[in-house]
């Protein structure tokens, strides 16, 4: 079976709920938010999903619908304490249990320590780490009455290491939301709530099309994909559905015995020392 494919429809996520934020997509293709919300609907889970731009989320939502799955959607600011809280009161109600988290908003601004502004240094742990907080502390109530659940968190290669680019507040945000992750999982695993963390590499993401390559390559978009792609031993990029397929494992009962750790989606580019 060839990446292309559809997947085998298993029902590994048959009668969950899962919020997804951050799922619609900068531009066309698979980014990470849309991909899993997708691949999590093929696999049977009702999904909520939430994101700013009105229109992205909508082509998700209508893809997953046009599929025969089940979506609802939200325009939601998961930066925003008073918002988050009244969506996760809201959809607790009207679901009835929360049982899976995907938390994926993100994004990089280029900058070390001597150029980042101070305010650029807020608004990304706001963007990459607040926004995950935030959705957590609403959650893991929910999902301790209900018993237990899921929640995975979207990290990046850039809090494990250098990838080729400074951008000091991504990486320190990143980096922290995978010690979030492994803290809130051993404080909440006598009540059956799982926390994980899934860490892509350099996929190719609309992101890179729409964003990176401006901030990067002067947006030549062939010469950023040269850079990323040469770091990656298996010689190739993955997109969103890698992504989509480590937080499906993660999120399902498969991995009921795994919590607290992370999965690194890079085609091995972290475990290379040069």
């Amino acid at each position: 079976m060839t990446h292309d494919d559809p997947p085998a429809r298993s029902g590994r996520l048959a009668g969950r709920t899962a919020v997804i934020s951050g799922a619609g997509s900068v531009g066309p293709g698979w980014g990470n938010g849309r991909a899993t919300a997708v691949v999590f609907a093929r696999e049977g889970a009702t999904v909520y999903l939430t994101d700013r731009d009105k229109d992205a989320l909508e082509v998700t939502a209508r893809q997953i619908r046009e599929e025969g799955g089940t979506a609802h959607t939200q325009l939601l600011d998961v930066t925003e304490p008073d918002a988050v809280r009244e969506y996760f009161e809201q959809t607790g109600r009207a679901a009835g249990r929360i049982d899976i988290l995907v938390n994926n908003v993100g994004g990089s601004r280029a900058g070390g320590v001597a150029e980042l502004s101070l305010e650029d240094w807020d608004s990304q742990l706001r963007t990459n780490l607040t926004s995950a907080f935030l959705a957590c502390k609403e959650v893991v109530p929910i999902m301790r009455r209900g018993g237990g659940g899921s929640i995975v968190n979207t990290a990046s290669a850039s809090g494990l290491r250098w990838t080729g680019a400074a951008q000091v507040g991504y990486a320190a945000a990143k980096a922290a939301v995978i010690q979030l992750s492994r803290v809130t999982a051993v404080q909440y695993a006598p009540d059956r709530v799982r926390v994980n963390t899934v860490v892509p590499g350099q996929l190719h993401t609309p992101m890179v099309e729409a964003r990176l390559a401006h901030q990067r390559a002067g947006g030549d978009v062939a010469k950023l994909l040269a850079q990323r792609q040469a770091r990656i031993p298996l010689g190739f990029m993955g997109d969103g559905r890698d992504t989509a397929y480590a937080a499906l494992f993660l999120a399902s009962e498969e991995a009921r015995f795994v919590t607290g750790t992370e999965i690194v989606v890079d085609g091995g580019m972290t475990a290379r020392c040069d």
